[in-house]
């Protein structure tokens, strides 16, 4: 058996760096399903471009896509893939069981699009409206998983294709509502775990990827430990005492302490935490307070997003969160209410398996097209599923050649979640090609 390079002991930046360095012996080995791959990834390269434009023109919001997951259910039934559905509301699991004895793995691919009106000029552009928290809303795959679901489309039938050959297990998890529900309830990483996704058969590893307008086509970017942030929200409710506009001394103003608690909690990223070591985030998005110029009102609410990429700061981090807010709003004689929900946890690649991958996504890839990520403080659920099996999650570039990766304003590409993301289609053949070379590589250690 091949088993995973230990890095333990090293720092995630020099444990990565030796593995793209070195590469490993696989970097620089052709496995004997090699070509096979190739073959069949320049197969299906049109379908997945068609796939793509099709359920991007065809957008569906969390928990309601039910299009999209028969389109992938009827796919992998036809291919032969023992298929689920219904998992986690609308998600779905499939498996292919291979030829020979050996380990299971599960890659991952979510579903679900975004409440935006898309301005991109394509002839698939998405003129769906759905309702979303009570209200109809333009819906838009701003956040590119409509590659996701069809990469991995392609990537089961490149799998299917060789199946005799294959030793072990492949489980495909096709996720719903990455982006979140709108009403409340958990998202989809934690709705499919809770309904055993990741049990029977329990995979071994689990990798997924996101597309991503930082990189361009070709390019590949990954990092061991915390690759994305954990992503909590917000609620703070400053009570004062309402009075005249004119005569402010007869009340509290919850206006102007609302102003003080923003400027003092970004104190706790620029003067309490490290974030040398681990960054953190603190953002105000919204303050609601009063209904007329000439009255001080009683209350105010703010809301925001926390961000952290280390639980333990991550729990510092809510600490000293309400102690800022509560003194500071003491301190003017206001009474401060903190409210943090717990959002999703940071997303750690597990540093061992993600040394080993470092030198499989060389393969695919090549060794000058995969680079080492930096941190970065937008959230995925995959890190749900990486708390069940060991995972690896990368980046895959889609930017055109002549853009500027994440640059928009200076010539350059729109970042994920805009109106104005757009998907070089090109870039969609190498999310087959590593995903496929991931899934062989991982299973030939049973050789």
């Amino acid at each position: 058996m091949r088993s995973i390079p230990s890095v333990r002991g090293l720092s995630p930046a020099i444990a990565l760096a030796a593995v793209l360095w070195s590469g490993g012996a696989m970097a620089d080995q052709q496995g004997p399903l090699d070509a096979r791959i190739d073959a069949a990834v320049n197969a299906v390269e049109a379908k997945v471009i068609a796939w793509r434009r099709d359920i991007h023109q065809n957008p569906e919001l969390g928990y309601q896509e039910v299009r999209t997951a028969k389109l992938v259910a009827d796919h992998l039934t036809a291919l032969g893939y023992e298929v689920k559905t219904g998992v986690g509301r609308t998600g779905l699991v499939a498996l292919l069981r291979g030829g020979k004895p050996g380990p299971v793995v599960a890659l991952r691919a979510d579903m679900d699009a975004l409440p935006v009106k898309e301005e991109v000029d394509v002839p698939f552009a998405s003129k769906v409206l759905a309702t979303w928290r009570g209200q109809q809303v333009p819906v838009m795959h701003a956040c590119g998983h409509d590659a996701h679901v069809a990469i991995l489309m392609g990537v089961a039938e490149v799998l299917a294709s060789m199946r005799a050959d294959l030793p072990g297990t492949i489980k495909l998890l096709f996720q719903p509502a990455e982006e979140g529900s709108g009403d409340g309830s958990a998202g989809g990483a934690t709705s499919m775990v809770r309904d055993g996704a990741m049990q029977d058969p329990k995979p071994e590893a689990v990798f997924g990827l996101h597309v991503s307008s930082g990189l361009r086509v070709g390019e590949i970017a990954l990092r061991p430990a915390g690759l994305m942030a954990s992503s909590d929200s917000l609620r703070i409710e400053i009570k004062g005492s309402q009075t005249h506009g004119a005569m402010p001394w007869g009340g509290v103003d919850p206006i102007v302490v609302s102003a003080q608690v923003v400027l003092a909690l970004q104190t706790i990223a620029s003067r309490q935490i490290d974030v040398t070591r681990s960054p953190v985030v603190v953002t105000v998005g919204s303050i609601h307070g009063g209904n007329r110029g000439n009255i001080i009102p009683d209350t105010v609410v703010m809301e925001g997003t926390i961000r952290a990429h280390d639980e333990d700061v991550r729990n510092r981090l809510h600490e000293k969160i309400k102690t800022v807010t509560e003194g500071t709003a003491h301190a003017a004689g206001a009474e401060a209410k903190v409210t943090i929900n717990r959002g999703y946890p940071v997303t750690v690649n597990d540093p061992p398996l993600t040394a080993w991958a470092g030198a499989s996504l060389r393969r695919a890839a090549g060794a000058e097209r995969v680079q080492e990520s930096r941190p970065v403080m937008a959230s995925e659920d995959f890190s749900v599923l990486a708390r069940e099996a060991p995972g690896v999650f990368f980046f895959l570039g889609i930017t055109p050649a002549d853009k500027r990766p994440g640059a928009l304003g200076m010539g350059g590409a729109a970042p994920n979640h805009s109106p104005r993301f757009f998907i070089d289609e090109a870039g969609l053949k190498l999310g087959v090609r590593a995903l496929s070379f991931l899934t062989v590589d991982y299973l030939g250690r049973a050789k």
